[in-house]
């Protein structure tokens, strides 16, 4: 049903990893019908909204420590499987839905309800996009995520692409909508801070924000951390701060088989040099130069105007991802900072990232906000979801990605698909826990293991 001025926008949730949670529920308040709105924390937004957070049960599903550094609260939050999800779904009403979720995730859940809505007079708007810089994978990416009444482009450059890609394989492309990042905000940087200035003036800090997956060897590792630790001994009265995403054990996104924290307990690092965890937006308020390969970090901190550097140490390579900061003048390498360069971001290639740093973030989200307003108000209700795959069109791909979630090619339950038909007992719930604790220790501690064994 559409929303009123009197009933809140009732957005559900459906989020696969902490970062993808982030998202997915920042992106929920930007998109819910109303005024426009700066980018800020859920509380201090004028948009009335309930929000259902539901977390699929996987290796990657957020902690409970993860969830409070992401820093936003939903009414109700639920840990569930693909089934339960889509039951959910049948049983609950709401006027929007966000898939925040791997492509494989999305493209199962668009034929999940699909089906579970069928015969139904009006369904929610499904929405659906990317957490981030998108550099690889991007047509298959796209192709899972068609079918959503709106699949989110971060950027002017991202819609661009979105689209030549929709028309390229023949499909509607006019769910593509332009926005921008849902995390970008905070005060500006207003300069650095004077080393020598008197005592309660912090020092000037830099920050190295890391990736779990990039780069993904220790030799890449070892040699990023010792320079960072280099450049906190040749400039001691900086600040050093290695940003770390999750601690050991946990999971985010991308699987991290080599953590900095374990790294760096062999090294010797001088006393200026600090690992910090916690929310990148709190980090970025005392940060006066930002480092990483290739992280949506940069694009938080070149929103607010902090000096910023894509490392090229290793190269500019697609598998990095740093290829996508071609063009943004930030691109630099461990000496020439250790000397003092600065690079200077390029405006254009900044204007077409939809980091926004000109003011106009404050209304990147109005058309994603007019047009979910205009299909919530659409006479007779909204369309079943057409996905671009189907057993007709992908018959050698689409099955195996439903199966992955325990769904059959029309989107039904397989036989068996867990918690298809009940919720589960005490004694489930504690065999699901454990079984999950040690997949999890699987993939972090012994895969590793077995692959390095091999390559001897």
């Amino acid at each position: 049903m559409p929303p009123s001025t009197t009933k809140p926008t009732r957005i559900a949730v459906l989020a696969d990893s902490d970062t993808r949670w982030k998202w997915g529920a920042l992106t929920a308040a930007r998109i819910a019908p109303g005024p426009s709105m700066e980018a800020v924390p859920r509380e201090d937004a004028q948009v009335g909204f309930r929000l259902s957070g539901f977390l699929l049960r996987g290796r990657a599903t957020p902690t409970a420590r993860q969830l409070a550094e992401v820093g936003v609260t939903a009414d109700s939050l639920d840990e569930v499987t693909s089934v339960e999800f889509l039951r959910a779904m049948a049983e609950q009403e709401y006027d929007v839905v966000v898939l925040a979720l791997v492509g494989g995730g999305v493209q199962a859940m668009l034929h999940g309800l699909k089906r579970v809505w069928e015969g139904r007079e009006r369904r929610p708007v499904v929405v659906t996009g990317y957490v981030g810089v998108v550099y690889e994978k991007l047509a298959d990416g796209l192709l899972l995520r068609h079918g959503a009444d709106l699949v989110l482009a971060n950027s002017r450059q991202d819609a661009e692409r979105f689209r030549q890609v929709y028309e390229g394989v023949g499909a509607d492309a006019s769910s593509v909508t332009e926005v921008a990042l849902p995390f970008l905000g905070g005060a500006s940087y207003e300069g650095e801070h004077d080393p020598s200035a008197k005592q309660g003036r912090r020092p000037y800090t830099v920050v190295f924000a890391v990736q779990p997956s990039v780069p993904d060897s220790r030799k890449d590792r070892t040699y990023l951390l010792n320079r960072l630790i280099q450049h906190a001994r040749l400039h001691p009265e900086r600040e050093v701060l290695l940003k770390l995403r999750s601690k050991p054990g946990e999971h985010t996104t991308h699987i991290e088989e080599q953590p900095y924290q374990k790294l760096v307990q062999r090294l010797d690092p001088p006393a200026n040099f600090r690992l910090v965890y916690g929310n990148m937006g709190e980090v970025l308020d005392r940060t006066d130069l930002l480092v990483t390969i290739s992280s949506t970090a940069a694009l938080e901190s070149l929103h607010r105007r902090i000096p910023t550097v894509i490392l090229t140490d290793l190269g500019v390579r697609e598998t990095l991802g740093n290829h996508h900061f071609v063009g943004s003048g930030c691109l630099a390498s461990w000496d020439q900072l250790d000397a003092g360069y600065r690079p200077v971001p390029d405006s254009d290639w900044v204007g077409r990232q939809g980091v926004g740093a000109d003011g106009s973030y404050a209304y990147a989200f109005d058309a994603a906000r007019e047009r979910i307003a205009k299909l919530l108000a659409r006479v007779g209700g909204l369309a079943p979801l057409t996905p671009y795959y189907t057993p007709a069109t992908a018959p050698g791909y689409l099955p195996g990605i439903l199966a992955r979630h325990h769904l059959g090619p029309d989107g039904s339950p397989l036989p068996g698909a867990p918690a298809a038909d009940k919720e589960p007992g005490p004694v489930r719930q504690i065999v699901r826990r454990a079984a999950r604790g040690a997949y999890r220790h699987g993939v972090q501690r012994v895969a590793p293991v077995i692959r390095r064994m091999g390559e001897l």
